[in-house]
């Protein structure tokens, strides 16, 4: 009893963690979200192999609502833009079935080292990259869309992520799009990318042996409850906290969270 309160208790932490680091740092969650869940379903007993399954499944769950009011909150803003979202939101869906199906028949330590790789790598861009001021027309070219959308959707559904680490990048820099609509545009295209991973988990977890409680596939509906309905009202916390530090602070406290969790992951640590 004592272990399955402390377990509960964590999950609320984290989901107050992740609506605060969301709001200060622009960032889904699911580099957290998922080195924790997994944590606490191993020390429950769960197989190392459908514990990080259940992990990578469930981060995505949480990640679309939150994705859901930002993509609302930006295109109240015109920050928006229909055609890339339409583009990268249907080809980022196929690539989020397809990496959930990979995600989904990878042994467990194979995906602990790759998540733990990309939380290194995504450390190492955020601690190198500074965006460039965007003065020329953007490059609007559909093919470049496509396979965007298809790689960031493979990236969602194998890391539990929502994927807005490679579209603002990508559409910045590759793209020479102005930041503030490459994140509001990302925003939206999560929603799907994030969809996409969720069915594929939920299908290919459908009646798997050693699934925790409350279940669907490979998405825990307890986990997504608590760690949502603690994440939501954090945020707005973490945005007014946010405007009180330089960017340059936040920067930092990203790139040393994602360093630790990426050495955790990969067995340095």
């Amino acid at each position: 009893m004592e272990s399955y309160i402390f377990y509960i208790l964590i999950l609320i932490i984290t989901g107050a963690g992740i609506g605060f680091l969301s709001g200060l740092l622009g960032v889904g969650g699911g580099f957290i979200m998922v080195p924790i869940q997994f944590w606490l379903l191993t020390s429950m007993g769960v197989d190392p192999t459908v514990a990080i399954r259940i992990s990578l499944g469930t981060s995505l769950a949480v990640i679309l609502p939150t994705a859901i009011s930002g993509a609302y909150g930006h295109y109240r803003k015109n920050a928006v833009l229909i055609k890339p979202t339409a583009f990268l939101a249907v080809t980022g869906m196929m690539g989020g079935i397809l990496g959930g199906i990979i995600a989904t028949n990878i042994s467990g330590d194979v995906l602990q080292i790759i998540f733990g790789l990309a939380a290194l790598i995504v450390a190492f861009k955020m601690l190198v990259m500074k965006y460039p001021e965007i003065n020329e027309k953007p490059i609007d070219k559909t093919i470049y869309y496509i396979f965007g959308g298809l790689f960031v959707g493979i990236m969602s559904g194998l890391l539990g992520v929502g994927g807005g680490f490679i579209v603002v990048p990508f559409m910045v820099i590759l793209m020479r799009y102005d930041i503030h609509k490459a994140i509001g545009t990302s925003t939206a295209v999560i929603v799907f990318t994030s969809i996409g991973g969720i069915i594929s988990y939920i299908f290919n977890g459908w009646g798997m042996q050693g699934l925790p409680q409350y279940s669907l596939g490979y998405v825990n509906l307890l986990q997504l409850v608590l760690l949502a309905g603690a994440s939501i009202p954090m945020a707005q916390i973490g945005v007014k906290t946010a405007h009180k530090l330089s960017s340059r602070k936040l920067n930092y406290i990203f790139v040393g969270l994602m360093i630790l969790i990426g050495l955790k992951m990969i067995g340095v640590i």
